[in-house]
């Protein structure tokens, strides 16, 4: 559900958010009180950046009121807001910075919220500034020891799951929260990164084109804008898992050269050996591709696994999703197959 939210254009006074009256604790988004979940980048007045879907804080109060101050470079972004487990609301930050009221009039007692950027890259970086409380911070909660790392393009985003048809399509129809990845990741009790990007593909766009972020460079970015780019380091994040759904953009304008995209394929899947010793690997076609470019794309994955020669790198085949009469992209019904799809063979996979 969709709810417009309460906020104020920074400078506002807080304690018209925060209850009005008392004293109000404040406490920086990159600070040690929030635990977080996905690629960010600290600034250097102690917030934090991010553009990838799914990018979450985590920050444990006890009071009744919490205020996020946060900012965007788009007029795109949207973030999801889950107090106590329970999801509350989807609030648009809109360009500039303001602040935005979580969560109000609860129960007196401990609460978590959850911070998820609901957004793609490309409809803006968003930065979170602080919270503040009309109580009091508390310890932040623990995270699952489990980790994965989910590559891919828009359906991995959750590009449209929660579309409304009819009309054209809207930023706020993307919900990553509720997307294959996120899914089977809270089946497994993991935590999930989200590192994908709607028109991408191994070799090139979904338009043909070699010279934009595609998999092996966006790989390596903690945010992908072609503007501003920022490095990634892979040690901040040791995935036990990593699942691969690439290849439906590659295909978009005809089968790619056989020898080219395995050449490719194979490249990369050493970065991730190399990068993440640690970690199982699993390459699967993704939902959109169906007939004879799927079955050329699941003959360059065996391809490739047959040249990696590794036995951390597998093959999980995926099902054709169609999506609806209003759009290619899987819908949140198909999103919650995918996952109940590939939860059994990665849970095997991984004694989980």
């Amino acid at each position: 559900m969709m709810l417009p939210g309460r906020w104020l254009a920074a400078g506002a006074t807080l304690a018209a958010l925060c209850g009005g009256a008392g004293a109000a604790e404040v406490v920086l988004a990159g600070g040690d009180a929030v635990a977080r979940m996905g690629r960010m980048v600290d600034t250097a007045d102690g917030g934090v950046r991010f553009a990838y879907p799914g990018v979450s804080s985590f920050l444990r109060f006890d009071g009744r009121e919490l205020v996020l101050d946060a900012s965007t470079t788009g007029d795109s972004s949207y973030l999801d807001v889950i107090v106590d487990g329970t999801f509350a609301q989807s609030v648009h930050v809109p360009r500039g910075r303001a602040f935005h009221v979580l969560a109000s009039g609860l129960p007196a007692g401990p609460h978590t919220v959850q911070v998820l950027h609901r957004s793609e890259t490309w409809h803006g970086v968003v930065t979170l500034h602080g919270f503040t409380t009309d109580g009091h911070v508390l310890a932040p909660p623990a995270l699952p020891s489990r980790r994965v790392l989910f590559l891919g393009d828009s359906v991995t985003c959750g590009e449209a799951l929660e579309r409304t048809p009819p009309g054209p399509k809207q930023p706020v129809w993307w919900n990553p929260r509720l997307s294959y990845g996120m899914l089977a990741g809270a089946a497994l009790g993991a935590q999930v990164q989200l590192v994908c990007h709607g028109g991408r593909g191994l070799v090139r766009s979904w338009n043909g084109r070699t010279d934009e972020f595609n998999l092996d460079r966006f790989y390596e970015l903690a945010i992908a804008a072609p503007d501003a780019p920022a490095p990634w380091h892979q040690q901040r994040y040791a995935p036990d898992l990593i699942v691969s759904a690439i290849g439906t953009n590659d295909f978009n304008g005809g089968i790619p050269d056989r020898t080219q995209y395995v050449d490719a394929y194979v490249a990369f899947v050493h970065t991730l050996l190399r990068d993440h010793p640690q970690a199982r690997i699993v390459l699967t076609e993704g939902a959109i591709l169906h007939g004879d470019k799927k079955a050329a794309l699941t003959a360059y994955i065996a391809a490739v696994i047959a040249r990696t020669g590794n036995p951390r790198v597998h093959h999980i085949p995926s099902r054709h999703y169609p999506g609806d009469a209003q759009d290619a992209h899987p819908t949140r019904d198909q999103h919650q197959q995918m996952a109940d799809d590939l939860v059994p063979p990665l849970r095997q996979l991984m004694s989980w």
